[in-house]
């Protein structure tokens, strides 16, 4: 069993039994005791669960955790520039895209400053600051700033939105469960994120493989809505079996 099926198994079975222990978890899995405090460890990193003396419990917050963008900046580096070098590749001069809010696209616009003929609309403040003194002709939607995120929501961003149109979106998102859909903690995120798949020709997932197998709060879009993932190659092979029957292209880096 690969590390990333054997977490996603202790993940399940800590939302059947309430909580997990490091000796019974080495004891199912035929493992030791130290790769099993590490796969919690990982686990734990990443906010999918609680560690505790001897194991582990469930997220008190669940679905309606909401990490700062801060906090999500220090998570998954590497597998984040791999991702955004490859949603480059697929940018044309001329062409205009929508980058919504989120490390990952956050690392896409960085490297998006080279183009001399690029249109961006994104509601992310923080993406239009890093492309102030560049090429890029950046469209930033209205809308009410969510302090968490530096991301602009409510009826001004989905209106504007609804008055033009992309070639590409890359949407990021907080959990991806392949059998149901996109989702994010903010109901007025998910809005805004709907507005801008609508707005566009091709929406292409932005994620590493962390956020698959999450679910939270506010639905986004189905999962028969993508056109693309780009992701890292830790995504589970049966995520991967469903996506690939659902007619999704997945790119792995």
């Amino acid at each position: 069993m690969l590390s990333e099926e054997r977490r996603r198994a202790i993940l399940d079975m800590l939302q059947t039994d309430g909580r997990v222990l490091v000796t019974d978890l080495a004891k199912h899995f035929r493992t030791s005791l130290i790769t099993i405090r590490k796969d919690l460890e990982v686990l734990h990193h990443d906010g999918q669960l609680e560690r505790t003396h001897g194991g582990a419990l469930p997220m008190k917050t669940g679905a309606l955790k909401d990490r700062s963008l801060g906090e999500k900046e220090r998570l998954h580096r590497q597998e984040k520039m791999r991702i955004a070098a490859a949603a480059v590749q697929m940018i044309r001069q001329g062409q205009v895209i929508i980058l919504d809010s989120g490390t990952t696209t956050t690392a896409i616009a960085r490297a998006c400053r080279k183009f001399e003929s690029l249109t961006i609309i994104t509601n992310a403040t923080n993406i239009a600051t890093e492309l102030a003194d560049t090429a890029v002709q950046v469209i930033l939607t209205g809308g009410v700033l969510r302090a968490n995120s530096f991301s602009l929501v409510g009826p001004l961003a989905e209106e504007s939105l609804q008055k033009l149109s992309a070639d590409l979106l890359f949407l990021g998102v907080d959990g991806f469960d392949v059998r149901y859909g996109l989702t994010t903690p903010n109901l007025l995120e998910a809005r805004v994120n709907r507005a801008m798949a609508e707005a566009a020709r091709r929406t292409v997932l932005v994620c590493d493989s962390s956020k698959f197998g999450r679910r939270s709060l506010s639905l986004i879009l189905p999962t028969t809505k993508i056109h693309e993932i780009i992701t890292d190659k830790n995504v589970p092979k049966s995520d991967l079996r469903v996506l690939r029957e659902a007619g999704v292209d997945v790119k792995l880096v």
